[in-house]
């Protein structure tokens, strides 16, 4: 018996030296994310703050991005501002705009607009007066909402399913809760939900898929983006990229950002909890400042669900 394993043991020796010394040192090949670099205008410099070679799995609530930002007041517990970011290709100038918004100092509401051939219909134009911020919520499949819906305490529609799906609820008392993965077990207690795809932080941590090239999610794709998540604290941030190399004029052109870099920007804005609504020409995002007063950055593309952010003296719909 001993002598059988010898033998093998030699075949086995031989064959690695027939194949060469590469064939028996060489590493495993491990998946990477394509080359790329983001960097932030501070102080008439540029700053580079995250290499894809070095992406953090996780983030802390240090927000080192939220420094570069210029805020300006919307409402008390509310604020915006913009920074200039550089990436690759497309994305080489890129202007980001951000929202914060304290949530006990808030309500949301979902809006729903539909013509009578069931097309989608919603864009911020129809936001009400009182209305701070309104923009694009979830994703859509043909003309509907994708995944769980529900509105004013009842489900419009069924929870989709996915590996990277998140679900953001607000309860009857205004609190809003995240929930990665499978779906929240029912509907009771929230008046408030949508879901959205892909995850982009779980508790301070980027999913897997996003942080290598391994088929789950396109992490080369550039795009227009906008996402929503939560600070540790509760603090509720919207971040959305826009074209910045010609003009606020040509700002809705769908280039921007991979979602390995969104996932930085929400990180490094000290987001703990998050994901990405629909991007491209859907993403639309409106800011009131007081007097009524803001900005609009509009989507081509209409959409079926908005979401709606109000002061807390504002009655909601």
């Amino acid at each position: 018996m001993r002598v059988r394993q010898r033998r093998r043991l030699a075949a086995v020796a031989l064959a690695a030296l027939a194949a060469g010394p590469a064939a028996t040192i060489a590493p495993p090949v491990r998946p990477t994310l394509p080359r790329s670099t983001l960097a932030v205008r501070e102080g008439g410099a540029w700053r580079t703050w995250w290499r894809s070679d070095e992406a953090p799995r996780e983030w802390g609530p240090e927000a080192p991005l939220a420094r570069a930002i210029a805020w300006r007041p919307l409402a008390p517990g509310f604020r915006w501002g913009r920074a200039e970011l550089a990436g690759k290709g497309e994305a080489w100038r890129t202007t980001l705009i951000v929202v914060q918004v304290d949530p006990h100092r808030a309500r949301l509401a979902l809006d729903t607009a539909f013509t009578g051939k069931l097309r989608r219909a919603w864009t911020i134009d129809r936001a009400p007066v009182g209305a701070r911020v309104a923009l694009n919520a979830g994703q859509f499949v043909a003309d509907l909402p994708w995944g769980w819906v529900v509105l004013d305490g009842r489900q419009y529609l069924a929870p989709g399913r996915g590996p990277l799906v998140s679900t953001l609820t607000i309860d009857t008392t205004g609190a809003l809760r995240w929930w990665h993965g499978a779906p929240p077990p029912g509907a009771g207690g929230v008046r408030w939900a949508f879901q959205s795809y892909p995850t982009l932080l779980a508790a301070g941590r980027v999913p897997a898929p996003l942080m290598a090239d391994t088929g789950g999610v396109d992490v080369a794709h550039r795009d227009a983006r906008l996402a929503i998540g939560t600070r540790a604290d509760g603090t509720l941030l919207i971040a959305m990229t826009r074209f910045g190399a010609m003009g606020e004029s040509l700002g809705f052109v769908p280039f921007g950002l991979t979602t390995p870099e969104m996932a930085a920007v929400m990180g490094a804005l000290g987001v703990n909890d998050g994901a990405l609504l629909d991007g491209g020409i859907s993403a639309q995002l409106l800011v009131r400042e007081p007097g009524g007063e803001g900005a609009r950055f509009p989507g081509i593309r209409r959409v079926p669900l908005g979401l709606l952010i109000f002061p807390d003296s504002a009655a909601t719909p």
